[in-house]
């Protein structure tokens, strides 16, 4: 295990070598920040145009990592692809996982991968929900499998949710939070394994209502994001859910704020809307999304995305 005064640099040549598994969105994100920080890449996917689609889009994000201060020169050169697991986790001193969202098919993944890969190696899923205690149920060397759920895209996303399984080594989440810390991500050990663990199940509350807004006619959707960008996305962002309550009850806190405006927050509660992805939901949130992103080609829209969110990052002082 590495020591509490290990540097970054250490940490990284510790686990230089990556395999990434899955190469969609999240995989190639993943990708592309370990090679911005030197790190040699094995990515294994079954997609036959997997290597031309990953070198143009790490092409793609090559800007934006030279703008986190990372080298991009010659960036695919510690680049390797191999179709077959086996070989491509042999020797690997991490694995990152990013297949689908599907429970049976991580379970059979990390049982292959176990087989192969050495003790010490790190066993990191991206899932967005499921526990590592039910992936890691059948396997017999568990202790190096956790949680390690980025948001999108993680390699401008500061938050890593890392959550152990009960069968998880102490160690291993040890040398997760150092991995990630050296790759200048914020990791956080949650303290308990809840399905779609925080900053999801917070997203899905928070979207639930938007949703239910704007099916109810209140706001378009063009109209919603602007409510959130321009309030609580701002105020949040800088100090989080609590601290703003807490700063709202004045220098009696958030006990003052509790007692005075918390019945209030408690009823409305009781008036949240339940929406439905039914037919005609869909059907007014696509349309809607149509009118206010269509002219926008996707690739555009993600380019506004990444540089606002780096934007906002600097802006609050670069905690990345």
């Amino acid at each position: 295990m590495t020591t509490p005064d290990t540097t970054p640099a250490d940490v990284l040549q510790r686990f230089n070598r990556i395999t990434v598994v899955g190469a969609g969105t999240i995989g190639i994100s993943w990708a592309a920040l370990f090679l911005g920080h030197g790190l040699t890449v094995t990515i294994n996917d079954p997609a036959p145009d997997i290597e031309t689609r990953v070198r143009a889009e790490l092409a793609d994000l090559a800007p934006m990592l030279a703008e986190l201060g990372l080298s991009t020169e010659g960036l695919a050169d510690r680049l390797r692809f191999e179709a077959d697991l086996e070989r491509a986790v042999a020797g690997a001193d991490a694995v990152v996982e990013n297949g689908p969202e599907n429970l049976a098919f991580k379970r059979e993944l990390f049982g292959r991968i176990e087989k192969v890969v050495g003790p010490d190696a790190l066993l990191l899923t991206s899932t967005s929900g499921i526990r590592a205690t039910d992936i890691a149920r059948d396997l017999t060397r568990p202790g190096r499998l956790l949680v390690g759920h980025p948001f999108n895209p993680p390699h401008l996303v500061p938050l890593v949710e890392v959550v152990p399984g009960e069968r998880t080594d102490p160690a291993a989440v040890d040398d997760a939070v150092r991995f990630y810390q050296a790759l200048g991500k914020r990791p956080l050990v949650l303290r308990k394994e809840v399905p779609g663990f925080v900053g999801n199940r917070l997203q899905a509350a928070l979207f639930r209502e938007a949703v239910h807004l704007v099916e109810q006619g209140v706001v378009d959707i063009a109209e919603l994001d602007e409510v959130v960008t321009s309030s609580i996305g701002m105020r949040w962002a800088a100090s989080g859910p609590f601290r703003t309550f807490h700063l709202a009850g004045g220098p009696g806190g958030l006990p003052h704020f509790l007692a005075h405006l918390g019945p209030g927050l408690e009823l409305r509660w009781t008036q949240l809307g339940d929406p439905h992805f039914d037919e005609p939901t869909v059907a007014t949130l696509t349309e809607q999304a149509e009118s206010a992103f269509g002219a926008t080609p996707y690739q555009e829209l993600q380019r506004q995305r990444d540089h606002d969110q780096l934007a906002i990052q600097r802006a609050l002082g670069d905690r990345a």
